[in-house]
């Protein structure tokens, strides 16, 4: 069987592989004789008349525009593949109607008519043959059946169909010019290289016109006569079960080319189906291995999800999510007054499932700190890759230093996005930290932790436990749904990846090494710490944290600094938490929340200096937000601060917003069916626009401009005083758009903002719609629409059918009857469906002529689809591109909606985390780790696979702790990482509490 499988083995997967090689093969003979026309004579062929060019311009540009965020990659769901295809059949079925395109030698109406029929014809005859061979393999008389590919046949059926067309519009005529002789010894391919001719083959190459003329009489002939083939031509061709007259013979009717061709591809493709199927190549590929290829490639990638599309549907679900959040858990039921109610004791110093102190003996301790993950799996796991390294080494005032991996890891919030879920939570956040350190051997994915700290095998006590540990705190985010699955993932499962979890409560507090604390304070959706939540570091405050003692404060929301930007005051527990309790013991405030990293160190002054210094990092693995927004942040409690570092800089911020402009619909795809809707329900009740002669009669250019935005201010007046749909969805995108507007600026400002956005949607929209109508009355007054009914295409076709297609025996008429009308109606309302600018013109001119009360209800159904398929073409680009300038303008100029406008561009790079040392001396030292540009690509690190296969393997003791690696060695973020600030907090001493 080896020896069989060595022989046999395809080197193509299945199935039908080389049906790709078809597709390149038809693209170069489209190519081939296209272009096989003199240049010269091609270029007086076409029209100079400028509204067509402009036509054409407009036409394909908006098609660009619309298939630009596509090219060279596939998204899931295969919107882009959708995209293609929509766009390949509405853009066709416009350009055929346009001239030039029969000047240039090309039948753009025989070629689609000819297209859709035998499209047709090759589905039914390949379901057919499908039919037939499952019914074989289900008796036994054939092996390896089953079911067939669907996009499989669809594909085979379009090649056979696009090569028959270029075949008969290049060569059909040729062939069947009576009279010629087809000699092959005359028209051989030879002949090109025959000295006899008196100029070299290169010169008959370059004669493009006779060499094309060559190839389809001596490749592309007839193969012979209805008398060559008397079974095949009688009963199948020419409908007749025995030959009349006695002898087959006597007919002297050359078999059609096209037939010829087409039954030809059908047999090639029926006789690679079944030897794939039947013989060697299923002996070779058997289903088990088809099974462990698959799975072996799925293991040789990991499984990393992309950014969250926020500008989407799924920003409506998080919506909802966080109104049922605010309405159901907001004052009537909060998690952590039932956290609260399940502590052991009311002393909090005896508190240990809020108090841990494993800590508090080291001599030194290194410990990181991170929030907002959860977001892209790339930009996650480059921050948990780096956070498992058993050190890192990076340079930091012209010398290489060794950082080790922390001894603790706290995740500042929002810990998968956009909102808690099972799949959110395993897919999102578990999955790229334990690619980054594996968890032990006898982890289970299942398993609910009943009495934490579930310590490993061996471990006594949680001070002996020697591998790196995980705290968290909740975000906004991960209050969506209550907490419910914070609780159940981090409160009630025992390992992050390789990061053991003793926390039991989603607040807590640390006893650090030399007077050092931490608090973890839990905000929920209030942005405060609650009464239960307060008292419980108040009095550790009061009863654990020394008069000399430095303690570190941990939020989810740095309330400092959105506190400024918004105006508001909250937090107002945490605040007299820190000054009245803490009072002058914090030194460092540190958040996540923004994305991005800031520092803010205190001014000297007279004022009372409450925190020492300020800090923001969430990048953890979130999209990016600016930080030129919050450049004027200088005041906390009356304390003077000044910013210290930034990740991004200012300029690169305020750089990185230009992609509104350039980059929105190519990251916001999903936005299309918000913004197309929204567009052609503003322009909905301007279709159709009967009255345009002034416009196409004017004789200057200025002219032409002063009549067509006339027209669109008389749309507008229509808009405001006849319209229904069209204006009551202007009031409600006004509504939006001025509740869009951030409440940071006055009411009336938010209106003049709100007001200039929804103008520049409503113009975009009647101008999009006054182009589509100019373009459709420009055809129809040219007699390129409209010329008859609904089945112009059909009509035509059937006009040169028998031309160009004789049936002598009147085989359609036979097939007609045979299936009672339905083969020739399919094609006929193919035709129709696919001829969508017809059916549009047609219908227009009758509303134009009879009003629209003339129209049934599924003529107008009809009428608006065919509208919309083309008008949402128009529009997607343009809403995208208009929204996009409005967040550019807000975030630069006016320093508004930094959320919007930066979840819009969904940034994967600039991810940092921080990193902590409390030295022997009681100072901490703090650096604060970056990575510029995350990867894209992994592959498996041969390191890692090593280690993994020794005995007792555990992760934190591993030199490779991470299973994958970038498959650019320079994109590695272990070789990228740099230092963007470094700062140190000195322990606090007598004379300095003094002061």
């Amino acid at each position: 069987m080896e020896t069989v499988r060595t022989i046999f083995t395809h080197t193509y997967p299945y199935p039908h592989e080389h049906s790709r090689h078809a597709v390149i093969a038809v693209f170069i003979g489209c190519i081939f004789f296209i272009s096989s026309d003199n240049m010269h004579t091609l270029l007086q062929k076409l029209d100079s008349n400028v509204k067509w060019w402009s036509m054409y311009a407009c036409l394909l540009g908006f098609f660009y525009f619309f298939s630009s965020p596509f090219i060279g990659k596939t998204i899931k769901p295969s919107y882009s593949n959708f995209s293609r295809w929509y766009i390949v059949w509405i853009l066709v079925a416009a350009l055929y109607h346009l001239p030039s395109f029969q000047s240039m030698g090309v039948d753009m109406r025989m070629n689609l008519s000819l297209f859709l029929t035998i499209y047709v014809t090759s589905i039914l005859f390949l379901l057919v043959f499908h039919c037939i061979f499952i019914g074989l393999w289900y008796s036994g008389l054939v092996a390896q059946g089953g079911q067939p590919a669907v996009l499989t046949i669809l594909q085979n059926c379009t090649v056979i169909s696009i090569a028959c067309c270029v075949f008969y519009s290049h060569c059909g005529n040729l062939a069947i010019i009576k009279g010629k002789a087809f000699e092959r010894r005359h028209w051989s391919w030879w002949t090109l290289w025959s000295k006899e001719e008196g100029k070299s083959w290169l010169a008959k190459f370059v004669g493009v016109n006779e060499f094309k003329y060559q190839v389809c009489n001596s490749w592309f002939a007839p193969v012979g006569t209805a008398s060559d083939y008397p079974l095949l031509s009688k009963w199948v061709i020419y409908g007749e079960l025995t030959c009349s007259g006695g002898s087959c013979a006597e007919s002297p009717d050359e078999i059609s080319p096209i037939y010829s061709l087409w039954a030809t591809f059908m047999g090639l493709y029926i006789a690679n189906y079944v030897v794939e199927r039947s013989t060697g190549w299923a002996l070779t590929h058997p289903e088990w291995q088809k099974e462990c290829e698959k799975l072996k490639k799925k293991e040789m990638q990991p499984e990393l999800l992309d950014m969250v599309p926020w500008t989407s549907a799924d920003l409506f679900k998080t919506v909802f999510d966080l109104m049922v959040s605010v309405t159901v858990f907001v004052g009537r039921f909060d998690m952590r007054m039932m956290q609260a109610a399940m502590s052991k004791v009311g002393d909090a110093s005896m508190q240990d499932d809020l108090l841990y102190d494993q800590f508090s003996e080291h001599d030194e301790l290194w410990f990181d700190f991170m929030a907002d993950t959860g977001d892209g799996g790339n930009s996650s796991y480059s921050v948990a890759r780096l956070l498992s390294q058993p050190s890192i080494r990076v340079w930091s005032n012209d010398s290489l230093i060794t950082l080790p991996r922390g001894n603790l890891l706290l995740i500042g919030g929002d810990l998968a996005y956009p909102n808690p879920s099972s799949f959110t939570y395993e897919s999102r956040f578990f999955r790229p930290f334990e690619y980054a350190l594996q968890p032990p051997e006898w982890y289970k994915e299942e398993h609910v932790a009943v009495n934490k700290p579930e310590l490993p095998a061996g471990v006594s006590t949680l001070k002996q436990y020697d591998g790196p540990q995980c705290f968290a705190i909740p975000g906004n985010h991960d209050w969506f749904d209550g907490l419910q699955t914070f609780m159940r993932y981090i409160c009630h499962k025992s390992w992050l990846g390789g990061w053991f979890m003793p926390q039991k409560k989603s607040y807590f507090a640390l006893q650090l090494p030399k007077g050092w604390w931490l608090f973890g304070l839990d905000l929920a959706l209030h942005g405060d710490i609650d009464d239960y939540q307060f008292k419980f570091f108040s009095e550790l405050t009061q009863q654990k944290v020394g008069k000399y003692d430095s303690v570190i404060i941990m939020t989810h929301e740095p309330n400092w600094i959105l506190d400024w930007y918004w105006d508001s005051v909250t937090g107002k527990n945490v605040s007299y938490l820190i000054r009245e309790r803490l009072d002058g013991r914090c030194k460092l405030r540190m958040a996540g929340d923004l994305h991005h990293y800031m520092r803010h160190s205190y001014l000297p002054s007279e004022m009372p200096l409450y925190v020492h210094h300020l800090l923001v990092n969430g990048c953890g693995g979130a999209f990016l937000h600016p930080t030129h927004v919050f450049t004027n942040f200088d005041n906390l409690y009356g304390t003077p601060y000044e910013i210290k570092a930034s990740y991004p800089s200012y300029q690169d911020s305020t750089r990185i917003a230009l992609g509104n402009i350039l980059k929105f619909r190519k990251k916001n795809w999903q936005f299309d069916f918000i913004g197309g809707i929204i567009y052609f329900i503003l322009a909905f009740s301007m279709f159709p626009q009967c009255k345009l002669d002034h416009i196409l009669q004017d004789d200057t250019f200025s002219d032409h401009l002063k009549s067509f935005f006339g027209s669109i201010y008389d749309a507008f007046i229509h808009l405001l005083g006849h319209s229904y749909v069209s204006s009551a969805g202007a009031f409600f995108l006004l509504v939006a758009a001025v509740t869009f507007v951030p409440s940071k600026v006055s009411r009336k400002k938010r209106v003049i903002i709100g007001l200039l956005h929804f103008s520049a949607h409503l113009v975009s929209a009647l101008i999009l719609m006054l182009l589509l109508e100019l373009g459709v009355e420009t055809c129809i007054r040219h007699k390129l629409l409209a010329t008859s009914d609904y089945h112009t295409l059909y009509e035509w076709y059937r006009s040169v059918e028998s031309e160009h297609f004789p049936d002598r025996t009147g085989l359609r008429a036979r097939i007609e009857q045979w299936t009672h009308g339905l083969y020739p109606a399919c094609i006929k309302y193919l035709m129709s469906a696919f001829d969508v600018p017809e059916v549009m013109a047609v219908t227009r001119s009758n509303i134009c002529k009879n009003g629209m009360d003339s129209l049934s209800r599924g003529g107008a159904v009809i009428y608006y689809a065919s509208v919309f398929l083309y008008f949402w073409v128009f529009s997607t680009p343009i809403v995208s591109l208009v929204f996009g300038s409005y967040l550019y303008i807000c975030i630069n100029w006016l320093h508004l909606h930094f959320d919007e406008a930066f979840s819009s561009l969904r940034i994967a790079n600039y991810k940092s985390f921080t990193r902590f040392h409390i030295n022997a001396e009681g100072d901490l030292e703090v650096f604060t780790l970056a990575v510029d540009k995350v990867p894209k690509e992994w592959e498996m690190d041969p390191r890692w696979e090593v280690e993994s296969k020794l005995p007792q393997s555990v992760g934190h003791k591993r030199k490779f702790p991470s299973k994958w690696r970038s498959v650019s060695p320079h994109q590695d973020p272990i070789n990228t990482v740099r230092i963007v600030d470094h700062f140190l907090i000195p322990k606090t001493i007598e004379s300095q509490l003094n002061q």
